[in-house]
């Protein structure tokens, strides 16, 4: 496979047509390795669009325990709008590809992750990758005390919600921001939810079924 003809298809063929234009995320995208934060099992579907499984099985993906489609962390990178002087949180590591991304675009970079193994990996690949901003958890974002390490200028879930989460909200700044893929299939939606001086406003800009995070809350389901 010639890696670097897939990684120009990738952002030409995948990214770019899902409206991702800020030149700086295309400009990342070309020049993070994404395949050296996939399992080397998959290493040779690092490019394609797909969830890539983390761990062996068909649990990874009912866990959650998955890589985003390309198109998807590049459009939550760039509607997150990340900038220099920023702390950001996010919401589960996976490999930590999306936590380097993150890290060349902000000034540090606090992610989660719930399992061991995953943030153990996470952290060696950051490591390997020189991305120093990035300090990689293992907590449970859904319960974690993190009234410690905040206030965060923006914080990103990389995995869907039932609900927005009330406690991460207060977690943002004046002029914060957090995005999550909220709902339910077979619809879900990115929301944005922006701190403003007049009060926290949200928007839905796009729609992605992705796979859920753990632990959070999910709505009643009666039964009659």
């Amino acid at each position: 496979m010639n890696v670097e003809q897939a990684r120009f298809n990738m952002i030409e063929q995948q990214i770019r047509p899902w409206d991702v234009a800020d030149a700086h995320v295309l400009d990342l995208l070309a020049t993070v390795r994404r395949e050296a934060f996939a399992p080397p099992e998959h290493r040779a579907l690092a490019f394609a669009d797909l969830e890539l499984p983390l761990k062996p099985g068909k649990q990874a993906v009912a866990l959650g325990q998955v890589m985003l489609p390309p198109r998807v962390e590049a459009r939550l990178l760039q509607d997150l709008r990340v900038a220099k002087h920023e702390k950001v949180l996010e919401i589960g590591a996976g490999s930590g590809f999306m936590a380097a991304l993150l890290g060349h675009r902000a000034q540090s970079v606090l992610t989660l992750e719930i399992d061991q193994a995953l943030a153990q990996t996470a952290r060696a690949n950051l490591q390997r990758a020189g991305v120093l901003n990035v300090q990689v958890r293992m907590a449970d974002g859904a319960q974690a005390d993190l009234s410690a390490d905040g206030p965060f200028d923006a914080i990103v879930l990389s995995g869907s919600v039932a609900q927005l989460p009330d406690r991460l909200v207060a977690l943002l700044k004046p002029g914060g921001r957090l995005l999550a893929i909220v709902g339910e299939e077979p619809v879900m939606r990115a929301t944005l939810v922006e701190q403003r001086a007049s009060g926290a406003t949200i928007t839905q800009p796009w729609d992605e079924n992705v796979p859920r995070l753990l632990n959070f809350p999910e709505p009643s389901r009666f039964r009659f």
